[in-house]
């Protein structure tokens, strides 16, 4: 029987908040988890004893990790085919407690930041790590580091909801959304949506997808008119509330899995992102309890 190994079980405590954070800055779960994996290749090359306060030694790696994968990110993202979207993660139940309050939204207003400035303001705004550290880790002096926060601060204001969306609410919203969008009530989905909607979707180049978004009540109403027109009404496999999001997943043409965040804002939807890229969806196959997307 092995003893127990109090350098792995030390890691292991910090292992979901790096992976949070990871996810955060990268907006991919493999890229977070192949940040994670190198942090702890690297933790075990040091002697613990030797680190005075290992939630910030490992905060630090994990995040400057991630600023060297963004570099590359960011190249590919120039060419990436259409809309890029966050890889979506399904949020836990409703009883469990949240573990920060970003958004899909908030992550996508996140990706017109700099790389340092996303780093600040979720190393200080999210994840609660005094600028001190926060610049420490980036190589900055304090104050820098308190510049780079209120900069990326006043860049997602705009995308922070104005109030609360409660989860009941939210989950009415999806519901009416999907049934009215696949049963061809143009009434009753012209209700449900604002004026600015804007539709997203990401298909990577893999299936389907439009590759601009589509803005404007009028344009999001004529694309779902045509859908219904042209195609069997989808799938529902399940509710679901997506980074933060209320939402659903469905089988779509071709049997091709794809979820759909909704952003909410006073009772009207605001931001539709539909995902439909597979490599994208593999953990959402693998929580509804399929092969693959």
């Amino acid at each position: 029987m092995s003893r127990p190994d109090p350098t792995t079980d030390l890691f292991e405590t910090h292992r979901p908040r790096l992976a949070r954070l990871a996810y955060r800055m990268l907006g991919s779960t493999a890229e977070a988890d192949d940040i994670v994996q190198e942090a702890w290749l690297r933790w075990r090359r040091v002697d613990p004893a030797q680190i005075q306060t290992p939630a910030a030694f490992l905060t630090r790696v994990v995040t400057r990790l991630c600023l060297d994968t963004l570099k590359s990110a960011r190249m590919r993202r120039e060419t990436y085919v259409g809309a890029w979207l966050p890889e979506p993660v399904i949020d836990p139940p409703r009883d469990a407690p949240d573990e920060d309050d970003l958004t899909l939204t908030l992550m996508m207003a996140l990706e017109r930041l700099s790389p340092l400035e996303r780093a600040a303001f979720l190393l200080h705004d999210v994840f609660g790590v005094a600028f001190e550290e926060v610049g420490a880790t980036l190589d900055r002096d304090a104050a820098a580091a308190r510049q780079l926060a209120a900069r990326a601060r006043r860049h997602v204001r705009d995308a922070r909801p104005r109030y609360p969306l409660a989860r009941d609410e939210g989950d009415r919203i999806a519901q009416a959304f999907f049934t009215a969008s696949r049963s061809g009530d143009t009434g009753a989905l012209r209700s449900l949506l604002a004026e600015t909607v804007v539709l997203r979707a990401d298909g990577g180049g893999k299936v389907s997808a439009w590759l601009n978004p589509i803005v404007g009540i009028e344009r999001v109403l004529r694309l779902f008119q045509g859908l219904h027109r042209k195609f069997e009404p989808a799938e529902h496999i399940r509710y679901l509330w997506i980074d933060g999001l209320p939402g659903y997943a469905t089988l779509e043409r071709g049997a091709a899995l794809q979820t759909t965040a909704l952003s909410i804002e006073a009772g009207q939807v605001t931001g539709v992102f539909i995902t439909r890229n597979p490599d994208k969806l593999r953990r959402v196959a693998a929580a509804l309890g399929m092969a693959g997307p």
